[in-house]
């Protein structure tokens, strides 16, 4: 059975000392980031992992992070994956800890988990109570607060520019009425892309038939464009998620009218099956995996008490397909 590669091996294919390869893991000050590269580097390939053991007993440090979610939230799991692959990376190990809805209990169940000291960093993508003073080695608390406690998108991830720039593509095609079909009003990212699509309705000088109120099922998009008069062609439906704009399309057809030519439509979301569609969906990506290693950089470069990575610019991306189109002449 081959032997687990030590910390010896590392600096050896590093080519520095074995302290250096420590100092690096626990995040000691005085080392270069070629350096630090070069043993994360080795580290690597060897498949090398510290022992958080003996870390803890040597240096207090437990080699443990924790990525905090509300009970009643559903699993960000691309988030996860970001974070979770940043911090083995440098690594830690990650733990995913739910904290109650209820304020008071959370503020509580937070203060035991700080003042337990398993955790040497907290990582939080909802609001966090402000944590208790922070003593000598107190864990490091981030909150970055992406979303609300029922993970309805509240930071980065609102940006509706996409909004706009699928808007005036479709201006350039030629299409100078449209319609937008939000998601339910709750949601900040919903607010974000209606005042997006009303604000390029106004300064482009377009028609629009309307801004209708919805949920996030299909159903929204097949009643929107199923009342519609035949007046109303040709258009550029704006939806706010894949299932809606796949609503529309199949109301559309079932109308006889064609995609694109009549009617253009995007969606937002890139579910796995918008590529699939007939006409495909010109759609939105959202690289929440992207966010989530960010996020977790962050906090482990606040815990090193290093410089902290410089923030993307492109966690949201359209994907031009076939949905969108130059409007039928008629």
């Amino acid at each position: 059975m081959d032997q687990r590669p030590t910390s010896r091996d590392v600096a050896r294919l590093a080519g520095v000392s074995q302290s250096t390869v420590s100092f690096v893991y626990t995040g000691r000050d005085g080392i270069s980031d070629a350096t630090r590269e070069r043993v994360l580097s080795a580290a690597a390939t060897l498949n090398y992992r510290p022992n958080l053991a003996a870390r803890a007993m040597r240096t207090r440090r437990t080699g443990r992070l924790a990525v905090v979610i509300p009970v009643g939230a559903l699993s960000p799991f691309s988030l996860l994956r970001g974070a979770t692959s940043a911090a083995e990376e440098a690594g830690y190990v990650v733990e995913v800890v739910s904290l109650p809805d209820d304020p008071v209990e959370r503020t509580s169940r937070l203060a035991e988990l700080i003042d337990g000291r398993q955790h040497e960093g907290f990582l939080s993508f909802t609001p966090l109570p402000a944590p208790p003073g922070s003593g000598d080695g107190a864990p490091v608390v981030l909150s970055v607060s992406e979303f609300d406690d029922m993970m309805h998108v509240t930071g980065e991830l609102t940006d509706a520019q996409p909004i706009v720039e699928m808007m005036e593509r479709l201006v350039g095609l030629g299409h100078r009425r449209f319609l937008h079909v939000t998601g339910p009003l709750d949601f900040p990212a919903a607010v974000a892309r209606r005042d997006a699509y009303v604000a390029t309705v106004e300064r482009l000088g377009l028609e629009s038939l309307g801004v209708i109120e919805g949920d996030w099922s299909g159903r929204v998009g097949l009643d929107a464009v199923g009342s519609l008069p035949d007046s109303a062609l040709p258009l550029a439906l704006i939806a706010p998620n894949d299932y809606v704009a796949a609503g529309a399309i199949r109301a559309a057809t079932l109308r006889g009218w064609s995609v694109p030519g009549d009617m253009s439509v995007t969606g937002w979301d890139d579910i796995g099956m918008s590529a699939l569609l007939v006409p495909s969906l010109t759609s939105v990506v959202q690289d929440r995996e992207r966010l989530g290693d960010y996020s977790m950089r962050r906090l482990i470069a606040a815990l090193r008490k290093e410089t902290p990575p410089e923030r993307p610019t492109d966690f949201h991306r359209v994907v031009w397909r076939e949905s969108i189109g130059a409007p039928r002449a008629r």
